[in-house]
C-alpha cells in the first residue's frame, strides 16, 4: 500500500512538474510573441505617419543591433554583405584586389597590401584613399556598400582613383582570386630550432600548420617555437585538429557546456598525431584569444608544450552562425568552453554587467580557481591562459590602450614611409629614441587619438561658443597633449615595438615583419634559449 501511495505520488508529481514546464514554455513564447507584435504596430504607425521617410532596412538594423549591444560583444547580426564578409574570413579566400581595408569618409584607406597580388602590382600602398570606384564618388558612402566594391568577378576590371599624399592617381586593376595564408611565415632559427607563426583559425589553418611542420622536419626541427601572438582566434575544429598534432589520439582537448544539450560537448583527438615528443615553446600575449587559448591551454593541462609570453586574452566563449530570413545570419555565444584540466578562461562575466555603468566585472576580481595539470602542476581559471614563462613589459596604461586601439601608430609609419625612402634591411632595422620624439610630435597633429580628457574638454569649449577664452583653451591643449605623451611614454618599450613593426610592413610587407623578430623579439630569443636548455625545459613541465 505504501508503494502505491509513493508511486501515485511521484506520478502526481511528474504531472504537475509537465504542467508547470509547459505553462512556463507557454508563458515565455507568449512574452516573446507579444514583444513582435508591439515592434510591428510601433513600425507601422511609424512608417504611415512620421513626417520623414523612413528607411527600413537601416531602421531595423539599428533596432536589431541595439537589442543585441546589452549581451556580449559576439553576438551579433550579419546582414547579406556582412554575412559574406564573415564567410571570406572563415574560409580565407575572396576575389578582390588583395587589400586590408580601413572605411573612412572619405572611401576606403588601405591599410595593408598582400605581397603579388593585384594591389600590389599595381604600386598602390598602405595608407592610400580610394576616392571612388570605376567613377564612383565613394565619399560618405556606407560601410555595407564600401565592403562590395572591391570585390567581384576573378579577371574583371575595376578603375580606380586614390588620393595619395594630397595628389590624385588613378589604376586599372584587375581582381584575382586572394587567398590568405594563415601561416605566413615559418622558417629554421638555426640548425635545429623551427619557428611557425599562425595568425588565425580560419579552414587553412591546420593543413597550412601541418605543411609548414613536414617542411621544417624535413630541414632538421628538432624543436619548435610556435608563435600564437596576436592571434583572435577562430574556428573551433581547426584548434581541435592543431592541438591533437602534439596531443595523443583519444584524449579530451576541450569541453564545451551550452543551454542546449546537444550543443554540449566534449572533443577528443580522432587523428594519430604528427608528433608527441618534440618540444614545444608557445608563444601568447594579450592579443592571443579564443581558439588561440584553446590550443595553449590544452598543450599546457597535457604539459606538453611551455607557454610563454604575457597571460592570453580570456575568450572562454564559444559562437555559432545561425540562418535567419533573407539571407541575413545571427552569431550568437552557445556555450562557454572548458580546457582538460576544466578550466574556464573567460575573463569578462557579461551576465552580471552592471545595469547603470554598463561596466563588465572580471570573474578573476571575485574567485581565481586552482587546477591541475596532468603532471600535478597548478593553474588558473577565470582569466586568460597564464604562460609558464611569463615575459615581463610596463603595464599599458589606459591612455596607452587607447592609443593602441587608435589609428595614430598606423598614421605615422604611412607618413614615415614618404618621409624616409630608403631604410635598412628589415632585420637590422630599429626604432631609435629619435624616431620615438619624431612619434609623439606626430601626435599633436594626428585627430586620431584623442583620450576623454580631451574630448570632453573641447565638447565643453564648444558648448560654451566663447571666443574670447580661446587663448586660454589652446593653453590647457597643450597641457593635456603633454599629460598624453607622458603618459605612453610610460610604455615607450611597448609602442615601439608596435611601431617598429608597422613601418617595416610599409616596406617589406608582414614578411619583413617576421624575419625582423627572429633577429630581435626578446620573447623568440627567450624561446630558444629555453629549448636549447634540456633540463629546465624538462623541469618547467615536471610539476615538481
Amino acid at each position: 500500500m505504501k508503494n502505491f501511495k509513493l508511486k501515485k505520488n511521484t506520478v502526481l508529481f511528474l504531472l504537475v512538474g509537465t504542467l508547470f514546464l509547459t505553462f512556463s514554455f507557454k508563458s515565455k513564447f507568449f512574452e516573446v510573441a507579444k514583444q513582435i507584435e508591439i515592434y510591428n504596430t510601433l513600425f507601422k504607425e511609424l512608417n504611415m505617419y512620421y513626417i520623414d521617410e523612413i528607411n527600413p532596412a537601416e531602421f531595423t538594423n539599428k533596432a536589431i543591433k541595439n537589442t543585441l549591444k546589452d549581451l556580449d560583444p559576439y553576438t551579433n547580426f550579419y546582414n547579406e554583405q556582412d554575412v559574406e564578409d564573415a564567410k571570406m574570413r572563415r574560409v580565407g579566400e575572396y576575389s578582390g584586389i588583395g587589400t586590408a581595408v580601413y572605411y573612412i569618409k572619405k572611401g576606403i584607406q588601405l591599410k595593408e597590401i598582400y605581397k603579388g597580388f593585384s594591389a600590389d602590382k599595381a604600386g598602390l600602398k598602405a595608407g592610400d584613399v580610394i576616392i571612388s570606384i570605376d567613377g564612383q564618388s565613394l565619399k560618405n558612402m556606407e560601410r555595407e556598400q564600401l565592403s562590395m566594391l572591391l570585390k567581384g568577378v576573378p579577371d574583371s576590371k575595376v578603375f580606380l582613383e586614390i588620393e595619395r599624399q594630397d595628389k590624385i592617381i588613378k589604376k586599372e586593376l584587375i581582381r584575382e582570386k586572394v587567398v590568405v595564408n594563415p601561416v605566413p611565415f615559418y622558417k629554421m632559427i638555426d640548425d635545429e630550432i623551427g619557428y611557425i607563426t599562425l595568425t588565425r583559425f580560419n579552414n587553412k589553418a591546420s593543413s597550412e600548420v601541418k605543411k609548414a611542420y613536414r617542411s621544417l622536419k624535413k630541414e632538421g626541427m628538432k624543436r619548435l617555437v610556435f608563435d600564437l601572438r596576436y592571434n583572435p582566434g577562430g574556428s573551433l575544429l581547426e584548434a581541435i585538429n592543431i592541438s591533437n598534432f602534439f596531443i595523443p589520439k583519444g584524449k579530451v582537448i576541450v569541453t564545451t557546456k551550452a543551454k542546449i544539450k546537444k550543443w554540449s560537448n566534449t572533443y577528443k583527438g580522432t587523428n594519430e598525431p604528427l608528433d608527441l615528443k618534440i618540444p614545444i615553446v608557445v608563444l601568447v600575449n594579450g592579443r592571443s584569444a579564443s581558439a588561440s587559448e584553446i590550443v595553449s591551454g590544452s598543450l599546457q593541462d597535457y604539459d606538453r608544450a611551455v607557454i610563454m609570453g604575457e597571460r592570453s586574452f580570456g575568450k572562454g566563449l564559444v559562437q555559432r552562425y545561425r540562418t535567419l530570413t533573407y539571407g541575413n545570419q545571427l552569431k550568437l555565444t552557445i556555450s562557454k568552453y572548458y580546457t582538460p584540466s576544466g578550466r574556464c578562461i573567460q575573463e569578462l562575466d557579461y551576465t552580471n554587467r552592471n545595469a547603470k555603468t554598463g561596466k563588465v566585472p572580471k570573474f578573476s576580481d571575485n574567485q581565481i580557481n586552482e587546477f591541475k595539470t596532468e603532471n600535478g602542476r597548478t593553474v588558473f581559471d577565470g582569466g586568460g591562459v597564464m604562460p609558464d614563462v611569463e615575459i615581463k613589459t610596463s603595464k599599458r596604461t589606459d591612455v596607452t590602450k587607447k592609443l593602441i586601439n587608435s589609428k595614430a601608430i598606423f598614421n605615422f609609419a604611412a607618413d614615415y614611409y614618404y618621409k624616409n625612402p630608403k631604410i635598412v634591411a628589415a632585420e637590422n632595422y630599429k626604432f631609435s629614441k629619435t624616431d620615438f620624439k619624431s612619434f609623439t610630435a606626430f601626435l599633436e597633429t594626428d585627430t586620431t587619438f584623442v583620450t576623454e580628457q580631451e574630448r570632453l574638454f573641447k565638447a565643453a569649449y564648444m558648448l560654451s561658443g566663447n571666443s574670447n577664452i580661446s587663448r586660454e583653451y589652446e593653453k590647457i591643449k597643450q597641457k593635456l597633449l603633454v599629460a598624453k605623451i607622458n603618459e605612453i611614454t610610460k610604455n615607450q618599450d611597448i609602442i615601439k615595438v608596435l611601431l617598429e613593426e608597422e613601418v617595416l610592413e610599409k616596406y617589406y610587407y608582414k614578411e619583413g615583419v617576421y624575419r625582423h623578430h627572429l633577429k630581435n623579439d626578446e620573447t623568440i630569443s627567450e624561446a630558444v634559449q629555453l629549448l636549447k636548455n634540456e633540463d629546465v625545459y624538462k623541469n618547467i613541465l615536471s610539476g615538481k
